[in-house]
């Protein structure tokens, strides 16, 4: 069984976690996936009591959460960790000639992942990659800088077992049926229809991996 009564999950990343969840409640989740996942538990497993945390930070990087881990991460000691950090490390590169190199990228995240490992109790991580969709048309430049990343998110999902949540594939392919706007707007920070995906594929993820 994936879930354990009494289980913290907490979930860091960006402002696509953040969705506006509030600084002094914890309770208070904001409006994007991390919500959606919380509700969806509570009604399958109610009798399980999980906790949901989210340290999503608007505007972070992989070196930013890095930065902020003691207290966002060791602190709350999860037992479940979901990340999702990237797409501003390509951002930058475009908007303020700021780039972050996929080297740097890895070696940060790696490091993020081993404190996990030696520092908190968390038996699993879920590690899903960034996204972008060609809305304004000038995103698709950024395929450039963004797909080694994601490469190395899957390549780091390999190197330490952790659950996989491809959300750059399932953007791509709900765009096709539903146009990139019903997704993300801007091509980055998803409609409530993209929150709602990103929760659908990390619960069937989850099952998947339960089931191996």
């Amino acid at each position: 069984m994936f879930f354990r009564p009494n289980d913290t999950i907490l979930f860091q990343g960006d402002s696509v976690t953040d969705c506006g969840r509030s600084r002094q409640d914890d309770n208070y989740l904001g409006s994007g996936y991390p919500a959606i996942i919380k509700s969806y538990l509570d009604a399958e497993r109610p009798e399980f009591g999980i906790r949901v945390v989210n340290r999503g930070v608007s505007g972070d990087r992989a070196k930013d959460l890095a930065s902020r881990w003691d207290n966002d991460c060791v602190a709350v000691n999860p037992d479940i960790i979901s990340i999702l950090i990237g797409i501003n490390d390509t951002w930058r590169r475009y908007d303020s000639n700021d780039p972050t190199g996929v080297d740097s990228f890895a070696r940060t995240y790696r490091g993020l992942l081993e404190r996990a490992k030696t520092q908190t109790k968390a038996r699993s991580i879920i590690l899903m990659d960034p996204f972008v969709l060609p809305t304004p048309e000038d995103r698709r430049e950024w395929r450039v800088d963004l797909d080694p990343r994601i490469n190395a998110v899957r390549d780091l999902a390999r190197e330490y077992k952790a659950v996989y949540v491809p959300l750059d594939a399932l953007f791509a392919r709900a765009s096709i049926k539903l146009g990139c706007a019903a997704l993300a707007a801007d091509g980055v920070h998803p409609t409530p229809v993209g929150h709602a995906l990103i929760a659908r594929q990390w619960i069937k993820a989850v099952r998947l991996w339960a089931i191996h």
